[in-house]
């Protein structure tokens, strides 16, 4: 069973933290990481695929489909800190009502990944810098798009996903208003349930002040799914 997250949280002690070669602090050791959940159920990594129904995953980044050409992770599980599952899985239920459902391109990501990202565009506009790392890392951000449940076909965005150019942009406007439709949609529902918006990626959407709430990791899915499941036995 779920735990549930409360309406406050606790800030991650600095004692769990480490910082690196970079001089950035991560969450490294499980061990740590169970403690942070013992004292805040909210920094819980939960599997979305528990959480939230017809997700679509076409998981870019573990195949050679994506900006690098290579494979950045394998055998990806969808994971988010409680309070951000909660969030989507609400989400989902409103664009349900509406007919539609949710494409996930990419939701926690080891640190590791961040640092091979930037190696390949060390641009603050498409990728987190190492230095600062990702809402990816911290379990709080997706990349998402919307599809149609009675057709199983992708709604109509701006450019396609990790597309760097300006028509990627929110405030890019020069496009039929189908697709401005379909963009301020899934701004519209994100925002409503307490994600925030990334202005240069019409996909990526982070959880309210995760970078004050949800520290750095680089651990793997495997790990924080048998994680998560010795803390809800």
């Amino acid at each position: 069973m779920l735990l549930l997250a409360g309406s406050s949280f606790t800030q991650v002690q600095p004692k769990y933290l480490q910082a690196n070669q970079r001089g950035t602090l991560l969450l490294s050791s499980i061990k740590k990481y169970h403690l942070t959940v013992n004292e805040d159920s909210n920094q819980l990594m939960v599997p979305l695929a528990k959480y939230i129904p017809h997700l679509q995953t076409p998981w870019p980044y573990a195949s050679t489909n994506n900006f690098t050409q290579k494979v950045l992770y394998q055998q990806p599980i969808a994971l988010l800190r409680l309070p951000a599952a909660k969030a989507l899985r609400a989400v989902a239920d409103s664009l349900a009502l509406l007919g539609y459902g949710i494409i996930l391109f990419d939701a926690y990501r080891p640190y590791a990944v961040t640092e091979l990202m930037w190696q390949y565009v060390p641009d603050e506009r498409y990728t987190a810098n190492p230095a600062k790392g990702s809402g990816h890392n911290r379990g709080a951000t997706v990349d998402i798009s919307l599809y149609y449940l009675a057709t199983q076909q992708p709604l109509v965005m701006p450019t396609p996903f990790d597309d760097f150019r300006p028509m990627a942009h929110h405030d890019y406007m020069q496009l039929p208003a189908d697709v401005i439709a379909n963009r301020a949609l899934l701004r519209g529902i994100m925002e409503h349930f307490g994600f925030v918006a990334f202005e240069t990626e019409w996909w990526h959407y982070s959880f309210k002040n995760h970078t004050q709430r949800f520290p750095l990791m680089n651990f793997s899915f495997q790990a924080l799914n048998k994680a998560y499941q010795k803390a809800t036995r």
